[in-house]
């Protein structure tokens, strides 16, 4: 019954699936949200806080690179190429800046994880 509650092994890849639903979630909230969502697929690997920080960084990169997309379709679709220019400026942005934080979130959430045991 506690193995239902307390899963001793941890997965990297539901660490980053959960990571990439709450940086497309939560990634326009600066800084927090990047951090969060690290935090969060840091803490899903159940392993150290070198698992948890990649774990946040290839959520970070993933969720960016979604982010991206989706600002620079909807930024030429709405304002032309204008549009297109300022949405390409967001996601280079987006690009370092979610990757970054959520290294930083995951590296986090591997810590806590590591205290806990």
């Amino acid at each position: 019954m506690l193995k239902l509650i307390y899963d001793e092994y941890g997965g990297i890849g539901t660490g980053i699936a959960a990571g990439i639903a709450l940086m497309i979630i939560f990634g326009w909230i600066p800084i927090i949200g990047p951090i969060t969502a690290g935090m969060v697929a840091g803490i899903l690997t159940k392993d150290d806080a070198g698992r948890g920080a990649l774990a946040g960084f290839l959520s970070g990169v993933i969720g960016a690179t979604i982010e991206s997309v989706l600002l620079t379709t909807l930024g030429f679709a709405f304002l032309g190429s204008l549009g297109a220019f300022i949405g390409g400026l967001a996601s280079l942005t987006a690009l370092i800046s979610l990757p970054l934080f959520g290294l930083i979130g995951g590296l986090i959430g591997g810590v806590m994880v590591r205290r806990k045991r």
